[in-house]
């Protein structure tokens, strides 16, 4: 049912993830994008999404499937009048990380499309194959299950939530983590110790916080600042996390071995029947030297 598909942003790395798995899957892709950089065997649109002139609204008109993998301003400044530009029975689907306000845009602005917000909940470099997309259907219809029946095609899991749970899930499993992995290197970096000198000597956890950390410290600082600053939900999270640092302290300099174990007890309590599952996980982790 996806015949034709414009990406717009189709040269950034969630664009270019989007764009090859559909020319994969036969589609024609047109990518609208300043860096002009598509993937091989994609068009290259020229254009502003917040402003189409008659070259890029006719390219729209023609799409089965837009896919707007932009920052929340632009997708926002967008949807008033892309919507209209649009064919009956064609999909708009949004990657942004955030999904309350880019849904609140859609049903006021795109009332009569099918629109989805997709979240793929990894580094695009991993690609969709045994990982989660969670999915924020806003306007159902047989475009929106056909393109989530394609990203599981893709070998994603598509996890449906709503806007709302979506923020807050997201705030938990991206902007905590986050926080806490940066928080880790700077605490280190504080100590004194050198990432070299530390290396030689790390135990499992710290080697595997080390790579995060450089993983993280890699990466694209637009994406991870989006993660913090454009979701209401993250500073709960970093604030939850911060007195969470605190406890332990408070644990171990004021309370006895008896009221630490009490403390990995409600942490036991927490994981409850996923506890054996992610202790797994760990040690497959570990295993690798």
């Amino acid at each position: 049912m996806i015949r034709r598909a414009v990406v717009v942003g189709g040269a950034g790395a969630v664009g270019r993830l989007f764009t090859e798995r559909l020319l994969e899957a036969g589609a024609e892709v047109s990518v609208v994008d300043p860096a002009g950089r598509p993937a091989a065997g994609a068009r290259l649109v020229r254009g502003d999404i917040t402003d189409p002139g008659p070259a890029l609204t006719a390219e729209l008109g023609r799409a089965d499937l837009v896919v707007l993998a932009v920052p929340e301003p632009v997708a926002l400044t967008a949807l008033p009048g892309l919507a209209g530009a649009l064919a009956p029975g064609a999909v708009l689907a949004d990657t942004l990380s955030v999904k309350q306000a880019v849904t609140r845009a859609l049903r006021e602005h795109a009332a009569g499309v099918e629109a989805v917000g997709l979240n793929p909940m990894f580094a695009p470099a991993l690609g969709f194959a045994g990982r989660p997309v969670a999915a924020v259907v806003v306007h159902d219809g047989p475009g929106v299950a056909a393109l989530l029946a394609l990203i599981e095609e893709w070998g994603a899991t598509v996890v449906r939530v709503d806007a709302a749970e979506h923020d807050r899930l997201a705030a938990a499993s991206q902007a905590l983590t986050h926080a806490a992995v940066l928080g880790f290197g700077l605490a280190l970096a504080g100590t004194g110790v050198s990432a070299a000198d530390l290396r030689p000597i790390a135990p499992p956890p710290a080697t595997t916080l080390l790579a995060l950390l450089a993983r993280v410290a890699s990466g694209t600082p637009e994406v991870y600042w989006d993660v913090q600053h454009a979701n209401a939900e993250a500073g709960a999270a970093r604030k939850a996390l911060a007195e969470a640092v605190h406890r332990v302290a408070d644990t171990v300099e004021h309370g006895t071995e008896a009221d630490f174990a009490a403390l990995l007890g409600e942490l036991r309590a927490y994981l409850g029947d996923d506890l054996a599952h992610h202790r797994d996980t760990c040690a497959r982790l570990f295993a690798q030297p």
